[in-house]
């Protein structure tokens, strides 16, 4: 009998696991459970004590590999039911504020309330603070002001300044009538700025003074059907007819809190954040009030934070890591955030002494720039205890928490829009998340394989996705369901690029998955890794470089000629350095002068530092470009007859890329 009800055990549990395409090891690990179990009533029926018919049973189940299980288990355990807590924990905060019918501004409410008379925000680039009630009659004259100029909600403006504890003020008065800001990347110019404007439909622009002639540039594109605000150091020679001065207005405006739109909830729009995505020009992510809330109580609960720590974000607050991360900690829990305009690594731990930081943000270019920098006191005075951020390789890792005395490093990924995001909680070198191997089902994200070629899904018999086993590479997805505030996908403000990240019968026929676009790798504990990113993006200098922007810009200005873009890993240098193939049969090309022309045109981050001239690109029998070559090949003259060239920064221009250059760049005598 006792065989009997084992065997069917072993039918029951098997077949769902099977079913899952769960890996062997789990499949292993059942049929050595139902080969003890049936050994235990075996020893029964003959008599033999329970003691010894235990013990023997689970010898068994060890000898047949069971250890392995017990082995994830006993390390895994405490990290697998802190993240279950912390799911818990928001889930039930979510739910709250979805019942409740919160938004960012009313949770903001709550905060000013507890206490106002604290320091919300300093701008290290004025040495100003601004206390809670401060950013709250701020925040309070701007919605006002934008109510009394026929703004309603569902309207959109597009926010285009630097940071600074304006940027905040501005989308948050914004919020609190209802209209939605398209937070804009101060690095756009000309035909990339006017489509992020036209993507979102704004009806009017906020810049700061400091973009004037970046604005200038499109003025004449924008007509008089955008409207258009300066905020800052007003300059009547920058500024063309039509552009008001914001700050006057804003300073006789009221600030009393204006009646909030009854129709805006925790589920609806709060602003658009840009995202490069896959392909093209960047996209407008939508962030909705509960996808911001969630985002900063993830970082706030599961990497335990204090309310009296100060948080120092010198990351662009038109990015989620900056704005939502960082600011979101200030705006819904009450923290300190000292805002910073522009990263500096000499000027680092100078700032954090000064303003008494316990928390800094980076991203991993972030961590190499200030080991590469000498020896100073500061970094030895310092009170920071967290490092906060994502893009830190193993190999700085160490070294950064060792040098500068960092307890704790909080890697984690994640993208504005998706819903698969996952941290590293307990401090594992290299991790930037995980996922339960006891409980996988609990958090429903996977990595599945694809073709390391076209990067396309690879699918089993039955036409489900094939899940990765731990050390296979795979795409990280994360299913759908829009009725889950945690797991729903918000997409983007243009349908079509919706879709495209979206994926059909993932795991079962009929559901449907979020595509990150990135390739990681799972560890046989559950921990996972960042390997690639996918598709038609790379990243470099903390941002996701479209390649498909940069090939039609660089095709234009090469009179539609075919060129390549792709990401290529330098050693020891974070993220990949951009580098464009181009067809050249007739020798026309002239590096010199096409940097003059990429300078206007592409932002810093965006400009190739390597070119690669060729008399044609490989393509396919569809004449879609092949990079897969190009990209195995890198940089290396070596590996090449084609010319090759190098972008010196310090030069400003490129140079012939030959042996020696290419020496020099590997042993880091190039800065880029």
């Amino acid at each position: 009998m006792v065989i009997a009800m084992c065997r069917g055990l072993r039918n029951w549990n098997y077949s769902p696991l099977r079913r899952e395409g769960l890996s062997l090891c789990k499949m292993h690990n059942v049929a050595s459970c139902t080969v003890s179990l049936g050994s235990l009533g075996l020893m029964q029926l003959l008599g033999i004590s329970w003691t010894w018919s235990i013990a023997a049973s689970l010898g068994i189940y060890l000898g047949t590999g069971g250890w392995r299980f017990i082995r994830i288990v006993l390390k895994t355990a405490p990290r697998d039911i802190f993240g279950l807590l912390l799911l818990m924990r928001v889930k039930l905060a979510v739910n709250k504020h979805q019942k409740d019918d919160s938004t960012i501004p009313k949770i903001f409410q709550r905060t000013v309330r507890k206490h106002p008379d604290k320091v919300a925000l300093i701008y290290e680039g004025a040495d100003e603070s601004w206390t809670f009630k401060e950013l709250d009659e701020y925040s309070n004259a701007v919605g006002n002001f934008l109510l009394e100029q026929g703004y309603q909600s569902g309207d959109v403006i597009a926010l285009f300044m630097e940071s600074r504890p304006e940027f905040v003020g501005l989308w948050l008065g914004m919020a609190k009538v209802g209209v939605e800001a398209a937070l804009l990347n101060f690095n756009l110019r000309l035909d990339a700025l006017t489509h992020c404007l036209s993507v979102s439909g704004a009806k009017a622009i906020i810049f700061g003074a400091e973009m004037s002639d970046a604005l200038l540039e499109v003025n004449g594109i924008l007509g008089k059907n955008v409207r258009k605000y300066c905020s800052g150091n007003w300059d009547p020679s920058k500024v063309a007819a039509g552009i008001e001065h914001l700050d006057p207005q804003l300073n006789v405006a009221s600030k009393f809190a204006p009646s909030p739109p009854p129709s805006v909830g925790f589920m609806d729009r709060l602003f658009y954040i840009y995202t490069s995505g896959t392909t093209g020009m960047p996209k407008a992510a939508i962030v909705v009030h509960s996808r911001y809330y969630r985002m900063a109580a993830f970082a706030y609960y599961g990497f335990q934070m204090r309310h009296d720590d100060i948080i120092y974000d010198c990351l662009p607050l038109y990015h989620s890591a900056g704005n939502i991360v960082g600011v979101g900690q200030c705006l819904l829990h009450g923290l300190t955030v000292v805002i910073r305009k522009k990263f500096s690594a000499s000027c680092f731990w100078d700032d954090c002494v000064k303003y008494n930081c316990t928390i800094v943000q980076y991203i991993g270019e972030i961590c190499r720039y200030l080991l590469n920098q000498p020896t100073r006191p500061a970094e030895s005075q310092h009170h920071v205890r967290m490092a906060i951020g994502n893009g830190l390789k193993p190999s700085v890792w160490e070294s950064f928490a060792s040098r500068f005395r960092i307890e704790r490093v909080a890697e984690f990924y994640g993208a504005t829009e998706c819903n698969c995001s996952i941290a590293n909680l307990d401090g594992k070198v290299g991790a930037c998340g995980f996922n339960s191997r006891i409980l996988p089902r609990v958090y429903p994200i996977h990595l599945v394989k694809v073709n390391e070629d076209t990067l396309e899904l690879i699918r089993g018999p039955g036409g489900l996705c094939v899940p990765c086993k731990p050390g296979e590479p795979g795409q990280l997805v994360g299913r759908i369901n829009q009725h889950d505030p945690l797991r729903r996908f918000d997409g983007y403000a243009n349908e079509s690029a919706t879709n495209e990240k979206i994926a059909y019968n993932v795991f079962k026929k009929g559901d449907c998955a979020y595509l990150s676009g990135d390739v990681l790798v799972m560890d046989e504990l559950g921990y996972m890794y960042f390997k690639d990113r996918s598709g038609d993006t790379f990243r470099w200098r903390g941002e996701n470089v479209s390649t498909t922007e940069v090939e039609g810009t660089l095709s234009h200005l090469l009179n539609m000629t075919d060129v390549a873009v792709y990401g290529v890993q330098v050693p020891g240098v974070e993220g990949k350095a951009g580098m464009a193939a181009i067809a050249d049969p007739d020798d026309k090309v002239d590096p010199g002068h096409l940097y003059q022309e990429l300078m206007a045109v592409l932002p810093p981050y965006a400009r190739p530092v390597f070119l690669r001239i060729l008399p044609a690109v490989d393509t396919t029998s569809t004449f879609k470009i092949q990079k897969t070559r190009l990209r195995k090949q890198g940089f290396d003259p070596h590996q090449t007859q084609d010319k090759l060239f190098f972008l010196d920064s310090k030069l400003c221009k490129y140079i012939p890329l030959d042996r020696k250059v290419y020496e020099m760049i590997l042993a880091g005598n190039y800065h880029l």
